[in-house]
């Protein structure tokens, strides 16, 4: 498993580098002019030409990436934001925390309510509540995330006005927007769950465990939920990262200050370094929960540890 673990690290390298290249090629392609963009639109056409020379932006694409990849690689400097011309490191910490703490919640609230309705499903399959289950898996995959956190916002804020519509600072500014993340993402981990546990409840050994007299509690929990869990799991990292990507309209929407809400406003503002430096984090992220995924697949089933290790 340490090797293994030490080969996925190694391959974050050229994962990265080739994020890096793509994300900097789009940007170097996009339409418009950061420098006058810095500048403003009323700047003389020789300031911008000073301010164009001196953020580099004159270089070549290879030579302007390259400084960037030297700072990254050399430094661990993402760059300095063209706006404020404060670090992009410092200032992606800053509102990282908060982030990561909208995709935690909304990441524990799509496990718990996609594991429970999952089990659930399959347990009483074809029945009336599996259908409304199914339903609701069906609803949550089909509604994007800015529509459910506006719908939550004019019910719960503007009509019943019971929490607040902006903000981040207690736990009822957090329901709102947890909520509006994990709703799509505890869909597609109940309907995962249900698919993985339908596959394990028609297996033998669990029709022996029944035969040999256990509780129902302990087939379901015990016997089948490990053996379904695998998939699921899968599933679950992919929803850790998409939330992270998803977080971008949340945080917009509920006026959050976070790397999402950091990243539409540099676009805005053509603030390419900081663009840079939130992809680049949110891939850093992504590719850590997908190694935190393979080592728990060896916990859950030792089969996969012996192979891999």
């Amino acid at each position: 498993m340490a090797k293994y673990i030490i080969k996925r690290l190694l391959i974050l390298i050229p994962t990265l580098l080739g994020v890096s290249f793509i994300v900097f090629a789009l940007l170097y392609m996009s339409p418009g002019d950061a420098a006058l963009a810095v500048a403003g639109p009323d700047a003389t056409k020789e300031t911008v030409d000073a301010i164009r020379e001196n953020l580099g932006l004159n270089d070549p694409f290879l030579i302007q990436y390259l400084r960037y990849l030297k700072g990254i690689v050399f430094e661990f400097d993402l760059g300095t934001s063209y706006q404020t011309g404060r670090s992009v490191t410092d200032s992606l910490l800053r509102v990282f925390p908060n982030t990561l703490k909208l995709a935690g919640g909304a990441l524990i609230i799509a496990i718990v309510f996609g594991i429970t309705f999952g089990i659930i499903a399959a347990v009483k399959k074809n029945t009336i509540i599996d259908s409304l289950i199914t339903a609701f898996g069906m609803v949550g995959l089909a509604m994007p995330i800015f529509w459910s956190g506006l719908l939550l916002i004019i019910v719960f804020s503007t009509r019943l006005k019971v929490l607040p519509a902006s903000g981040f600072s207690s736990i009822r500014h957090m329901i709102m927007p947890w909520f509006a993340l994990g709703f799509q993402s505890s869909a597609v981990i109940m309907r995962m769950t249900r698919s993985a546990m339908l596959d394990v409840l028609d297996k033998d050994y669990i029709r022996t465990a029944r035969a040999k007299g256990l509780s129902k509690k302990k087939v379901i929990f015990v016997h089948a939920l490990k053996n379904a869990m695998i998939p699921v799991i899968t599933t679950i990292g992919l929803q850790a990262g998409s939330l992270l990507g998803g977080s971008i309209l949340t945080e917009t929407i509920f006026s959050i200050p976070g790397i999402g809400r950091l990243m539409v406003d540099s676009v805005k503002t053509r603030d390419y370094p900081m663009i840079l430096g939130g992809i680049m984090l949110i891939a850093v992220v992504y590719c850590v929960i997908s190694i935190i995924v393979d080592i728990l697949y060896g916990f859950i089933n030792p089969r996969i540890k012996t192979a891999k290790s």
